[in-house]
């Protein structure tokens, strides 16, 4: 009896656990250069597939975005918001899309985009945004959340972080990114897996908040741990986060 109690444990945990990892879509970038992030509430122009390139136009790489038969949350529209969201954490304010994979009627809903990124107008000096502390001081009008997630176990699982109700990046294992915030104030970061985890953070523009990144045991499943370090420890720990 026991031993098939535990066999059907660990048969729900596994379909659990296969809906979680297939239920993102992927995202491949390639980008041979990068601009400061932009605001995660400022648009993104999205050119067509039949439409020209703009003439004046700064290309900064290329950005896939696609799903397999088992993946959820994969139509147009959401496959087009993830490519903007990898266009804003590199600097660029336009998308241009070269590909577009539509579903294999095979019972996948999946879409694919192949999207060139771009930067329309004013082309400031490109930038690392391992050193994107250098691009902030008292008179700005933003703030930089330094976001990062050290190597943990668990490594597969990955989840959305969002800022009030927009989702402003894709935190992986062993990754960082900054996000620039235009909203001063009281904010709430959140995250789910199997639980909702929040972390309120007070912005104000001219600072930068490092926000770690890491996972708690659950119940079937880990769930994200969200955490304000102070900006000494806070810039250390990013700085030994080395991603690929």
């Amino acid at each position: 009896m026991i031993n098939r109690f535990n066999i059907m444990k660990k048969l729900v945990y596994s379909l659990l656990l296969a809906t979680i990892v297939s239920c993102s879509p992927y995202v491949i970038s390639d980008f041979s250069k990068k601009f400061p992030p932009i605001d995660y509430s400022e648009e993104v122009t999205v050119i067509g597939i039949t439409e020209d390139f703009p003439d004046a136009a700064t290309e900064l790489g290329t950005v896939t975005v696609g799903g397999t038969d088992f993946t959820s949350n994969c139509g147009y529209d959401e496959i087009v918001e993830k490519a903007r969201i990898e266009a804003r954490k590199a600097g660029g304010n336009a998308i241009k899309i070269i590909e577009h994979l539509p579903p294999s009627g095979l019972g996948s809903q999946c879409h694919k985009i192949t999207v060139t990124v771009l930067r329309l107008g004013e082309t400031p000096e490109p930038a690392n945004l391992a050193s994107a502390d250098d691009m902030i001081d008292s008179t700005s009008q933003y703030a930089l959340l330094y976001v990062y997630r050290p190597k943990v176990t668990m490594e597969w699982l990955a989840y959305d972080l969002h800022l009030g109700d927009e989702v402003i990046c894709r935190v992986k294992n062993n990754s960082r990114q900054v996000i620039k915030v235009t909203k001063e104030g009281r904010n709430i970061l959140w995250a789910s897996t199997e639980k909702k985890s929040e972390l309120p953070v007070d912005i104000e523009f001219g600072k930068e908040y490092y926000i770690r990144c890491s996972l708690e045991v659950g119940v079937l499943l880990a769930h994200p741990r969200l955490q304000l370090v102070d900006k000494k420890k806070g810039k250390i720990e990013y700085s030994k986060i080395r991603t690929k």
